[in-house]
């Protein structure tokens, strides 16, 4: 079974300001005119996009990534499927954690990046959105959640532990609240957890399917926010490749893959996709000829 894994060694510490609270990742640089113009060359022919995002599309809606010298993993301790499935002080520390935490992620937003692929959509240009994100933004924006792919699930739903069965994550939230310290699957009474992929288990089989049968036929692979280290889920833009695809990558560091793409940029993720949708009147366009329904 193909599984993710965590870093080789975890990133840097990250730095408190004088309130103890940890500063936020500085921005990418402005990026130029020309390298507009590079992309913009590179996407107005593209009929079938697909769009691969990770964590850095996130953070302009307030959600810390994972592997910044600022994200999640410099600050906790990565999760696993073990220590969930069999230490009790870990199963509470996780209901503790999403009580107090998923209001917050509730209250998030879709920032310019997450329009942006929604624009492409609406103009017939986006074919898929495979993403490695849990937070459900692609869907708050406005794309069709029959073209979003969720690699590593959502934090949105929970499933129980014996049975498979899933619940909404605002109706468990309300159970927490209500005094629930350890809600149990209303079916068989079974334990539940986050319908999320954490470390030593496999991605979820039909979505990775989709994900490499969309990568296959896409014209243009969008990259956007990813470090690309995580397979199998990081082989998918060298799959689009592959088949004939040209490669954009727009990420705040560099990737494995940045030699093989048609256009690299060192770029925040909003500001850049806004732009060049603009320069390509997505925002306003109507949808080209030809098929660009999701594959199967």
């Amino acid at each position: 079974m193909t599984r993710s894994h965590p870093p080789a060694q975890p990133p840097p510490a990250p730095s408190p300001d004088a309130t103890g609270e940890i500063l936020p990742d500085p921005p990418a640089p402005a990026i130029s005119a020309l390298d507009l113009d590079r992309l913009e060359d590179v996407v107005a022919p593209a009929r079938r996009i697909v769009a691969f995002t990770g964590a850095g599309i996130s953070t302009e809606s307030g959600i810390p990534d994972y592997r910044g010298p600022n994200g999640v993993w410099a600050r906790n301790a990565v999760p696993s499927i073990d220590t969930i499935r069999t230490d009790p002080e870990a199963q509470r520390d996780h209901w503790r954690f999403r009580k107090a935490n998923y209001p917050v992620m509730l209250a998030r937003q879709p920032n310019d990046g997450h329009r942006a692929l929604v624009d492409l959509e609406r103009a017939g240009r986006l074919l898929a959105v495979i993403t490695q994100n849990i937070d459900g933004l692609h869907q708050k924006a406005g794309n069709n959640p029959e073209r979003v792919i969720e690699l590593h699930g959502s934090t949105h739903r929970l499933r129980c532990m014996h049975c498979g069965t899933e619940f909404d994550g605002i109706a468990i939230q309300a159970r927490l609240e209500a005094g629930e310290d350890d809600p149990r699957c209303e079916v068989c009474g079974g334990p539940l957890r986050s319908a999320t992929i954490l470390f030593g288990e496999a991605l979820p089989e039909a979505a990775l399917r989709k994900a490499v049968a969309v990568s296959q036929v896409c014209d243009l692979m969008l990259v956007v926010g990813s470090s690309l280290v995580v397979n199998p889920a990081a082989r998918l833009p060298a799959i689009a490749k592959q088949h004939g695809a040209r490669l954009v990558i727009i990420n705040r560091t560099p990737t494995p893959l940045d030699e093989i793409a048609d256009v690299h940029l060192v770029a925040e993720a909003g500001p850049t996709l806004r732009d060049l949708v603009n320069r390509l009147g997505a925002s306003h366009g109507s949808a080209p000829d030809g098929d660009t329904s999701p594959g199967e």
